[in-house]
């Protein structure tokens, strides 16, 4: 069933990349992530750098390209070694997110990166601050919207152990600090 589900994804996957307007942000597709510039939205966050992201802030959403992550991992049993996986391939992807960022034309506006994920364990070792979603009403479309995901992702689990959702941030600044190439 996986299998079938997988490969109506890998055919849905060009249509989503087309409409959600997401760019890739290497050549070489060595990155996880899919991107797209977006005005904020929220509620007026302070980051641990002491960062203030407001309402209609340029940021960059990232996305992982989970179709390209499913099947990198679809032979892979063990949640921990899924998890080790994915960890290091969005570590590897931070210094050609910031290039990325270096060379967009609309650098000096974009003042952060955002992203909304289930998988939040750990990512503050990349320099990201986790920011649960204020709206319950929000909270619970994001969770429907990963269901798919997890089910295609890792072991069937009950409605209650769903992880909840988070917003990941990371400053322009930090990004800079953290994965900046040392000549």
């Amino acid at each position: 069933m996986k299998t079938c589900l997988l490969s109506i994804w890998r055919v849905i996957d060009p249509i989503y990349f087309y409409f959600s307007r997401l760019t890739l942000i290497d050549k070489d597709r060595k990155s996880v992530f899919r991107v797209r510039l977006t005005k904020y939205k929220g509620h007026h966050v302070v980051l641990s750098d002491g960062t203030h992201i407001r309402k209609n802030d340029v940021l960059v959403k990232i996305h992982l390209h989970n179709i390209k992550l499913a099947r990198e991992l679809q032979s892979i049993e063990s949640a921990v070694r899924k998890g080790i996986i994915i960890y290091q391939k969005v570590y590897q992807s931070m210094p050609i997110l910031l290039d990325y960022i270096n060379n967009h034309k609309k650098r000096e506006k974009i003042k952060g990166i955002i992203g909304i994920t289930m998988l939040d364990k750990g990512v503050e070792r990349l320099g990201f601050d986790v920011v649960p979603p204020v709206n319950p009403f929000y909270r619970c479309f994001k969770k429907m919207t990963h269901l798919p995901i997890l089910y295609l992702t890792s072991r069937p689990a009950s409605l209650r152990q769903i992880p909840n959702s988070s917003y990941l941030f990371i400053s322009k600044e930090k990004l800079e600090n953290t994965y900046q190439k040392k000549d």
